[in-house]
């Protein structure tokens, strides 16, 4: 094998690089991805359709279809961040679980900080404890061990343990406010 050979074999064929792209806009289009998601994405799947690809060639392929994603405006890990926390808020997460998770998904440190500045906890915790029928929502009789049921899942949901006492002291009323005044985020 020759030196043009070995280098021949680190660059992908065209079709290598069509396939990425189609690939690429596949993915986009159903779904937001981060850059790290779509890069893992393409490199796993280049490893499965293409046999004998080398390590080279599937760098090359994913960075050209994140490339391909930036140019054409399809991936914005900011914009992707400030969804995920927005959503994650409405959803009953603390900033703290938001962030760990835009974290596995590759996400700067930064951006999820930046991203989690605007989220109200008190309004995540109310809403976790309308979920599961927990403090004003309770439907049940309070003892010690629904007592610890409910803090502990305000504890592994990530919230602060004043966070969790406030929302267990709340009247129904208190907690309809807090529902209400957090619907504009």
């Amino acid at each position: 094998m020759s030196l043009e050979d070995d280098t021949q074999a680190d660059v992908p064929t065209p079709r290598m690089f069509s396939w990425a792209r189609n690939s690429t806009i596949y993915r986009i289009e159903r779904r937001m991805h981060t850059e790290k998601q779509l890069f893992d994405a393409i490199t796993r799947k280049a490893r499965e359709k293409f046999e004998d690809i080398s390590d080279a060639q599937v760098k090359a392929l994913a960075d050209a279809a994140v490339k391909f994603a930036y140019d054409n405006k399809a991936l914005d890990d900011t914009a992707f961040a400030e969804m995920s926390s927005r959503s994650g808020m409405r959803s009953g997460r603390s900033k703290r679980a938001v962030v760990q998770k835009l974290s596995q998904k590759g996400i700067a440190k930064e951006t999820a900080a930046a991203a989690v500045a605007e989220m109200d906890d008190l309004y995540a915790a109310v809403v976790l404890a309308r979920k599961r029928a927990f403090g004003p929502f309770r439907k049940v009789e309070l003892d010690d061990k629904r007592k610890a049921k409910e803090f502990s899942a305000f504890a592994r949901g990530g919230f602060s343990f004043d966070i969790g006492k406030k929302v267990f002291a709340m009247t129904l009323e208190e907690a309809e406010e807090v529902l209400d005044a957090g619907r504009h985020l």
